[in-house]
């Protein structure tokens, strides 16, 4: 039996084979209220007892035609049971067509109709229908999410993107409920009865059902041709989550990105309405169904939140609507060009942020934040090209990384620097008109950029589609007797383990000091760098800088070095750059030097505790906060951890009461303090914040901030189970239960850990939400000597959980409980043991382990670094 997983080569047999012409799909989700026989719960016993998932009746008919008739092929579905299978009138036997994730079919015509009734189970772990039951009034919630091939779990289909058809679905559910799904729908005879979609692929349709929180709004555009474009618009919620619910927010973004992809695609949206929900316990960030983007739900925000949030979310809201067009219309053939999606996606969205709503300093966010995703990948052993081979399925659900996404991203920011955006742009529109509803390749992107931009698009693929790894570029200053430039050239290096040194279109900035103090540009150059050394002639005779940084204005994708003179000035006056993103790029290169130990870890934190307080972008400000804990946990050197935890403590709590009181600096410091606090009296602080006995001007400690301070105070034992309770039961709600779960298991006791443990590896009675609390909780860094025993226990299960759990489930045990911070040698070589041992195990439980393996190694080379400094 060939499992859950499908290959690359199966596909492609089967859509020589296959093309479908449309699916009707009625499902029957009345089973999801009530108690089931046999059982109970959320996600419980299913409808006829026997300790089984809980189901619900799936009924599919699937027409299609076959180009050699007679031949053989097979149908996906992953279902507890099928009742009844017909193919082409004639019934089939169930147990002799069904293996569990597959539906064998034989003597195919020419033109096939396939009937499958089965029993679906509900989901728990956020693949296929998930079931969640609200702990504050408990109401039931279904959403489904499938990518890349879950809708397998609630339908029988051909489960590949190149094998699209239109949809048309059918929902049984509750009286009292509402269904949505891709299509318009409406109620008749108990049934939600949804139109038929356009061509798609079966991991982009979509069911949502339950008594979702709804407010609905519209959209309008008239075009250069006299005809008008209306859609309507959605967007809904849980119900305890509607209190919060800024929907006007997300309606003006919403139209904001509908006028400027408008605007520069020159394709009217097509896919009718445009409803977006957010859901609970939902692993991604979003998805882009056509017609109905789910989302999770902490985008909803409960308590006050910093700009960089609303920036976060707008983006992902543009992200999700490039989408439409960029993998909904248009769609990869198979995962291996993922990037035709992803990678454009990220682009259009930090694109369209900042041309069309008010986050006009997102590509600042986007060097320093975006781009520190993507420069961690491509130095994994893992690393991979933008255009990826995906061998399987499982392949497939890895490689949405830092890779697809941010560099793929980045590797299109350096295109359009390189072609033009006008190029760039009339590219996708030719690309939307010539290939919509179809599946794509790389070559069929590359040949429309070649007629609009009349580059050689091929050897710029072979660069930067086709290659992996990361280049590294370094200035090389020579002055005159009188301090005047004779020569500057940029030094491109490359890792031995990928030697590609790649053309780079670069801006290289000279900056120097005011008399006023401040850092700023007085001489810019753009100039393409192309092999191991690039002379940038237009500099020279400029007078001597106190800095020169490579890849102003971040053009392209690559690490920034400094000469010996610029990193004097960075450590010296780093707060006093006067332009954002040249800042957020130096910030971001001290950062990367420190991660490649040729900085130590103690002066990242000590140039945190100098200039973090001068940050202005919030978003920036955030991630250094984040660099900082990381370098305090894995990359200073052991015996500095106590004083460098001290010191960071010290810096927050003077930056927290220096902060304007409401401010959302204010409240960025006051999270990263309860993030560092481990001494007496930090504690205590945080303790009397909590109880209302200590107060710092204009901090207003909310719930979401008092489940922040809480978890401090748990980890360290001041704050016990009691405590914990009655804070859940001041904030009984989804969000409060999962902060719960997540201090429980923070709690530093032995017993504690062990139970933790078990819950998660043991048992999969917990959702996929609890399961990744649980985790969060479980590893802290204040409690290495607790958790050292269960090292050898993580390699001992690890197989089993990738074999018996599902993969999101299997991702986040084998990353989540890597023992990363039994950091020492010994550790290594327990992990190399086990990669030994275990060579034919699945490849992407491999593949994590690798790189588990490789930031664990980065991390011991960081310390090393940083306490050779020391001595």
């Amino acid at each position: 039996m060939p499992g859950e997983n499908l290959s690359r080569d199966e596909a492609r047999e089967r859509a020589a084979l296959l093309s479908v012409d449309g699916y009707e799909v009625f499902l029957d989700v009345r089973s999801a209220v009530g108690e089931p026989e046999g059982g109970s719960g959320n996600g419980g016993s299913g409808n006829g007892g026997g300790g089984g998932p809980r189901t619900f009746r799936s009924v599919t008919t699937v027409r299609f035609r076959c180009a050699e008739p007679g031949a053989a092929s097979f149908a996906d579905l992953i279902a507890p049971s099928v009742t009844a299978v017909s193919l082409n009138g004639r019934d089939l036997d169930p147990g002799a067509v069904f293996d569990g994730t597959r539906i064998l079919l034989e003597d195919l015509a020419a033109d096939n109709e396939l009937v499958v009734d089965a029993q679906c189970a509900y989901s728990r772990t956020g693949e296929g229908l998930h079931r969640f039951v609200d702990p504050e009034d408990g109401e039931i919630y279904l959403y489904t999410q499938y990518e890349p091939a879950d809708s397998r779990r609630v339908f029988a289909n051909f489960e590949q993107p190149d094998l699209k058809a239109p949809f048309r679905f059918e929902v049984r559910a509750p009286e009292e409920w509402v269904a949505w799904s891709n299509g318009v729908g409406e109620l008749s005879d108990g049934v939600w009865r949804f139109a038929e979609t356009k061509p798609i692929s079966t991991y982009i349709t979509t069911i949502l059902a339950g008594p979702y929180h709804y407010v609905t709004d519209s959209y309008s555009r008239t075009f250069a041709d006299g005809t008008t474009l209306e859609i309507p618009l959605g967007a809904m919620c849980r119900k305890g989550l509607a209190p919060y619910f800024d929907s006007d927010d997300v309606f003006l973004v919403t139209k904001q990105g509908l006028d400027f992809f408008h605007d520069h695609f020159d394709y009217p949206y097509p896919f009718g309405k445009y409803d977006q929900a957010f859901v609970p316990e939902y692993n991604l960030g979003a998805m882009e169904n056509p017609g109905l983007v789910t989302f999770r739900e902490e985008f909803i925000f409960r308590g006050k939140v910093t700009q960089a949030a609303y920036e976060r979310r707008t983006n992902v809201i543009l992200h999700e609507m490039a989408h439409m067009w960029f993998g909904d219309l248009v769609t990869m053939e198979w995962w291996d060009d993922l990037w035709l999606k992803e990678s454009f996606a990220d682009f259009m969205g930090a694109f369209s942020l900042v041309e069309a709503t008010r986050f006009t300093n997102g590509w600042v966010t986007f060097a320093n934040n975006r781009k520190a995703w993507a420069y961690r990948a491509d130095q994994l052993p893992s690393t991979h090209p933008v255009t990826a081979d995906i061998r399987d399925l499982e392949d497939a659900k890895l490689n949405f990384d830092g890779i697809t996404y941010a560099k793929g991203a980045s590797v299109l920011k350096q295109l359009v620097a390189y072609v033009g955006p006008e190029a760039f742009l009339e590219g996708a529109r030719r690309y939307f008109k010539r290939h919509a509803y179809g599946n794509t390749r790389l070559g069929d992107l590359l040949s429309v950029l070649e007629e609009t931009s009349g580059r050689d698009m091929a050897s710029w693929s072979r660069a930067w589609l086709q290659t992996a790894g990361v280049n590294s570029l370094t200035p090389a200053v020579l002055l005159s007797a009188d301090g005047l430039i004779t020569e500057l050239a940029v030094i491109q290096e490359a890792a031995e383990s990928h030697p590609e040194l790649r053309p780079h279109r670069v801006a290289v900035g000279l900056y120097r000091r005011s008399p006023g103090g401040e850092l700023e540009r007085y001489a810019r150059a753009e100039v393409d760098v192309d092999g191991p050394r690039t002379v940038v002639g237009e500099l020279v005779g400029s007078e001597a800088p106190d800095l020169v940084l490579v890849n102003d204005d971040d053009l392209t994708y690559c690490k920034i070095r400094f000469d010996e003179g610029s990193l004097a000035t960075l450590r010296a006056h780093l707060g006093e750059i006067t332009d954002p993103l040249a800042r957020a790029l130096c910030w971001s290169a001290l950062w990367n030097l420190t991660r490649d130990a040729l900085m130590p870890a103690r002066d990242f934190v000590d140039l945190v505790l100098r200039f973090a307080g001068r940050e202005s972008d919030i978003g920036v400000l955030q991630m250094l906060h984040a660099w900082a804990g990381t370098a305090l946990t894995h990359y200073v050197a052991p015996d500095w951890r106590a004083a460098g935890e001290r010191l960071l403590a010290e810096g927050a709590l003077k930056e927290l009461r220096l902060a304007e009181p409401g401010s959302q600096h204010q409240l960025t410091w006051a999270r990263f303090l309860s993030a560092v606090a481990s001494s007496e009296a930090d504690l205590q602080l945080l303790q009397g914040l909590l109880e209302g006995t200590a107060k710092i001007d204009g901090l207003d400690v909310d719930q979401e901030l008092r489940w922040a301070f809480l978890e401090p105070l748990t980890s360290h034992g001041v704050a016990d189970e009691k405590t914990l309770a009655a804070e859940l039961a001041r904030d009984d709600t989804a969000s409060g239960k999962r902060h719960q779960v997540r201090c429980l298991a923070a709690r530093p006791s032995a017993a504690v850990k062990a139970q933790a443990w078990a819950q998660v590896v043991e048992s999969d009675a917990l959702s996929n939400a609890l399961v990744e609390a649980t985790i969060s909780g479980f590893v802290q860094g204040s409690q290495r000597e607790l958790l050292a025993p269960y090292a050898d226990k993580y390699f001992a299960v690890i197989e089993r959980i990738w074999a018996d759990r599902s993969i999101q489930i299997g991702m986040d045990v084998v990353r989540g409980l890597f023992p990363s911070l039994q950091d020492s040698p010994e550790t290594l070589a327990a992990t190399d043991t086990w990669l030994t041992a275990h060579e034919a195990a699945a490849p992407a439980l491999r593949r994590l382990v690798l790189e588990s393996r490789d930031d664990l190694a980065r991390a011991l080379r960081a310390q090393a670094c940083d306490g050779a400094a020391a001595r």
